[in-house]
């Protein structure tokens, strides 16, 4: 990684969360007594290779300020757009000016708390040098079926070989994530991740393999399971600590 590259981190945060079945949004429901983005925050706040952080909210968003503000590193507020995609395009225009062309940009779900912190280590050392970029990801290893459009009804079994789940952090290049975002809304394509953008362009991000416990928080039942998954990296880091006083 050339230490003279600054990081940046963009949430995109506008997102209603209606498949949560729940009026507030879903990064500001609680999690362990702590809004799910604070949790989400925290984490590249806490990380020393991150310089600043940009957090893109819906211009309705009436719980932005309730939360905790004390952070080490500067957390802007940029614009929330209609879709992902503009929010991201959102936050890299409010970059403007102040990013290089060839600083690495991470974007992150605010509804992925349980991003850990060697998965951010491992997407950073495999891609600093890369002229692209890529994505964290992990490998399919259920059957997969593929169902009639609009239906319930299976049409064919999609062979898993070769196939992962995405997961943010997505890391790109500042100016190529800008100029490949720019290029797909004008086209009218409404890509649903940035590596969707980057692949539209003719390039191939890296995949780079992480921890399936990063899981977004979508549906009701996801946030049980994000309360465990945060517990668990609690005791690990405990072990980890206790085990290092001991050497």
């Amino acid at each position: 990684m050339n230490t003279k590259q600054t990081i940046w981190v963009i949430i995109p945060a506008a997102g209603v969360g209606r498949r949560m079945e729940t009026n507030t949004p879903k990064q500001y429901l609680l999690l362990n007594d702590k809004p799910v983005l604070e949790h989400t925050l925290n984490v590249f706040n806490k990380h020393t290779a991150i310089s600043e952080i940009i957090v893109a909210i819906s211009n309705e968003d009436e719980y932005w300020s309730s939360l905790n503000k004390k952070y080490d590193k500067p957390v802007h507020k940029a614009e929330g757009g209609q879709e992902r995609c503009h929010s991201v395009l959102n936050g890299l225009n409010f970059l403007q000016g102040k990013a290089n062309d060839d600083d690495w940009v991470l974007v992150h779900d605010a509804a992925r708390p349980c991003l850990r912190n060697e998965d951010v280590n491992k997407l950073l050392n495999e891609l600093g040098e890369h002229p692209v970029g890529g994505i964290l990801a992990v490998p399919v290893r259920d059957t997969m079926k593929r169902a009639i459009h609009d239906s319930h009804l299976i049409k064919e079994t999609v062979d898993r070989v070769s196939l992962w789940h995405a997961l943010t952090p997505q890391m790109f290049r500042y100016k190529l994530l800008k100029d490949a975002l720019e290029s797909a809304l004008e086209k009218n394509m409404q890509v649903t991740d940035e590596a969707s953008a980057i692949e539209l362009i003719g390039l191939q991000p890296v995949l780079v393999e992480g921890h399936a416990d990063n899981i977004k928080i979508t549906r009701p039942e996801d946030l049980a399971l994000a309360a465990f998954f945060l517990q668990q990296l609690e005791l690990e880091k405990a072990d980890l600590e206790h085990n290092e006083e001991k050497q």
